[in-house]
């Protein structure tokens, strides 16, 4: 677009042999099994939030902490808003907003892209519908499964951002942004590029949902 934000991606329908059974299941997936996996992603980008404060010694990180053992079912007391806010103001200063149009949300934006479309190339590849969410469901949003898979992914582009501390949006900090797929995290117990992880971790929740089983999530761990 004219802010240079990526507007648009191309997804296959056909991503899997057995599209039409994985849409299928997908469409039967119990409200139970959604809430669940929905608030193990929840507790994971918290914690992810709270690694990022952890790294620059900033004490809202305990504040997190606390939320994050507040987090009910489905985070019904909104945990993951109430982090957000400590968490941006912490981490960017409290006259931040992500209403301001300026190059730290510009950077933000383009590496939050970034992952949701990595995210989305995994779960069209593995036959699923990326229009169906587990917690988002705007109408008008293509991508509300991507938008759910991703949330834990958001802390990785946040410390990037953090580091660079744009104050100006042009191709070098897109290409640090861009960089953050070759980032090497560990999954499973076993290290790999952010790129392939995200596919491990997108399996993985298919898995939960369908068996209702979230012992089966395997989370991405980053080191910053």
């Amino acid at each position: 677009d004219n802010k240079r934000n990526p507007c648009g991606e191309i997804i296959p329908f056909y991503g899997s042999h057995d599209t039409s059974s994985k849409v299928r299941t997908q469409i039967k997936w119990s409200l139970k099994a959604k809430q669940s996996v929905w608030t193990e992603i929840v507790k994971a980008k918290i914690r992810g939030q709270r690694e990022v404060l952890s790294y620059f010694d900033l004490p809202q990180a305990d504040m997190l902490t606390e939320y994050l053992h507040n987090v009910t079912f489905n985070d019904a007391t909104n945990r993951e808003g109430h982090s957000a806010k400590v968490y941006f103001n912490a981490l960017f200063g409290k006259e931040f907003s992500r209403n301001i149009d300026d190059p730290i949300n510009a950077a933000l934006n383009y590496g939050y892209g970034i992952m949701l479309s990595a995210v989305n190339r995994e779960i069209t590849a593995c036959g699923y519908i990326t229009q169906l969410g587990i917690f988002h469901d705007n109408i008008y949003n293509f991508f509300n499964l991507g938008c759910d898979f991703m949330e834990p992914l958001r802390p990785i582009v946040d410390m990037e951002v953090s580091l660079i501390s744009p104050k100006k949006f042009e191709r070098s900090e897109k290409l640090a942004l861009v960089s953050l797929l070759n980032k090497e995290v560990y999954i499973d117990g076993k290290q790999h590029f952010l790129n392939n992880a995200i596919g491990i971790y997108c399996k993985s929740l298919f898995n939960a949902l369908e068996n209702e089983n979230t012992e089966e999530i395997r989370m991405i761990e980053y080191e910053f």
